[in-house]
């Protein structure tokens, strides 16, 4: 039997120069196709620089290989420029869906976004935030008085779910984390967990007077009047990590950090 051919490879960098650096010596090493052309993107960078290749890279349905050059890399594999086609060889897979974000702003215009860490919704003035919460149709929170909340994935849930006290998710759990971002009231809510098919909407009470923006993995819409959330599984990431720092073993072990 004839050996698997080595797959083609596509290097994007950040702006880091450190990144474009990486990037050039392992073109120069391993050969480098388009994007387009490749068996596997290799990603060099940090977190940000990854949610922006993996959601710039959907249509394409490839995996993508990440290796850190940059300050946060829970997404990321460790750099070294030896070895890669043999990590890639045995890297392991995990396919992660985003959230689809529909926002309606106070002028009745709507902005839809994809999400792979969280939707979440912050107060962009003096005042706190007023929202209202139904899940699947249901109205579940009739006030929640906050600097904002947020809808985190299995994925984002260590990012900024977890420094707003939200709970950190296996990756292989169908839920989703509903969380409140310095909450009034009820002053001691803690948020709540959400089967991953659920949909989630949020009515800002009062939006003039307490203007709120929704963001979206990056993708800020200001002043918005209601903000809906469901899982998009029409729509899936492929990652690749090295056997034994895949996403459930790292968010595990960030739980006993």
């Amino acid at each position: 039997m004839a050996p698997n051919p080595a797959p083609n490879l596509a290097f994007v960098a950040s702006d880091a120069p450190i990144a474009k650096q990486a990037a050039t010596a392992l073109a120069n090493r391993y050969g480098a196709v388009t994007e387009d052309q490749a068996d596997i993107i290799v990603a060099l960078g940090g977190d940000g620089f990854m949610l922006d290749t993996l959601h710039r890279t959907q249509h394409l349905e490839t995996p993508v290989y990440g290796m850190n050059r940059g300050t946060v890399g829970f997404l990321m594999n460790e750099y070294a420029e030896n070895g890669l086609r043999e990590r890639l060889a045995k890297a392991e897979e995990e396919v992660i869906n985003p959230l689809r974000m529909r926002a309606t702003s106070i002028d009745g215009t709507t902005h839809d976004a994809l999400a792979i860490n969280e939707v979440s919704l912050l107060r962009a003035g003096p005042q706190a935030a007023k929202l209202r919460i139904y899940v699947d149709g249901k109205l579940r929170m009739a006030e929640l008085v906050c600097d904002g909340a947020l809808v985190a994935t299995p994925a984002g849930s260590t990012a900024y779910n977890y420094s707003a006290h939200g709970p950190i998710l296996p990756i292989g759990s169908d839920v989703l984390a509903l969380t409140a971002v310095a909450a009034f009231r009820p002053r001691r809510w803690r948020g709540a967990l959400l089967p991953k098919a659920a949909g989630v909407v949020f009515e800002v009470t009062n939006p003039e007077k307490r203007p709120v923006m929704a963001d979206a993995d990056g993708k800020s819409v200001p002043n918005v009047a209601e903000v809906r959330v469901h899982s998009a599984e029409d729509v899936s990431h492929r990652l690749l990590f090295d056997p034994g720092h895949g996403l459930e073993e790292r968010l595990i072990r960030e739980q006993f950090a």
